[in-house]
């Protein structure tokens, strides 16, 4: 059955963007529907990356509106939109410091009293799937997917509302992606989050999408529901970087 999209977080109408002298992105137009996970695919440089930076303005684009919550996405103040639109980076980043010293400065970012950040510390990294007790241990010894783990208890901390994800599990190897995906899939569910995913596992992606965006030469050439459109697309090894 194809999927409704009734009430979209995001609503992209014809968008551009270049980058050093190169267009990127052309002419996109697509939704990404509210509560549910959408997956960015196609071949590399097709743009997925690029898309994913300009829903919390990472980047803006040269042409082009994109509407987040039904209003212009430039209307929100960097602050906030990045409060209630939170970004995963694809090579985990760990601040200087213990987890806890990290989780601190999304902490800020939310504007949070000290005397909160304890128990939603605690939570975000019951969320992610990680023992609180990692907390005090720092950063540099957490393994790759701790790390990415941590990172994504980080980007919970702002208690988001969406959550964007570029090639979460690239260097991951296949057992500990399914893993993260599974824990993903999971605060979909649980706090109703919009995610967005540029992954090329296509395989992957699968098991866990509602909704699908293919995009090739910086366009949009299918959009719908994940079954439908994975289904025609070539399936490389999931284990592959």
């Amino acid at each position: 059955m194809e999927l409704k999209v009734d009430t979209p977080s995001f609503e992209l109408r014809g968008v551009g963007q270049e980058r050093a002298g190169r267009t990127v992105l052309q002419d996109v137009d697509a939704t990404i529907p509210r509560h549910l996970i959408t997956v960015l695919v196609g071949p590399s440089g097709g743009g997925k990356t690029s898309l994913l930076r300009l829903l919390n303005r990472l980047d803006d684009p040269v042409r082009g509106d994109i509407l987040y919550d039904g209003r212009p996405i430039v209307d929100y103040a960097v602050t906030e939109l990045r409060r209630r639109v939170a970004l995963v980076f694809q090579t985990p980043v760990m601040f200087p410091g213990t987890v806890s010293d990290n989780l601190a400065v999304a902490a800020e970012l939310a504007g949070l009293q000290e005397g909160q950040f304890d128990q939603l510390a605690d939570q975000v990294m019951l969320l992610a799937e990680l023992d609180p007790t990692l907390l005090e241990r720092p950063g540099e010894e957490l393994s790759v997917g701790q790390k990415q783990r941590v990172n994504l208890a980080r980007a919970l901390m702002t208690s988001p509302e969406v959550l964007l994800l570029d090639e979460p599990t690239s260097a991951l190897d296949p057992e500990t992606s399914r893993a993260l995906m599974k824990t993903i899939a999971t605060l979909s569910e649980v706090r109703r989050l919009t995610i967005v995913v540029a992954t090329h596992r296509v395989s992957e992606a699968g098991d866990y999408a509602h909704h699908a965006l293919v995009l090739r030469d910086g366009r949009v050439v299918e959009s719908g529901d994940s079954e439908r459109v994975l289904s025609g697309l070539p399936n490389p090894d999931p284990s592959s970087p």
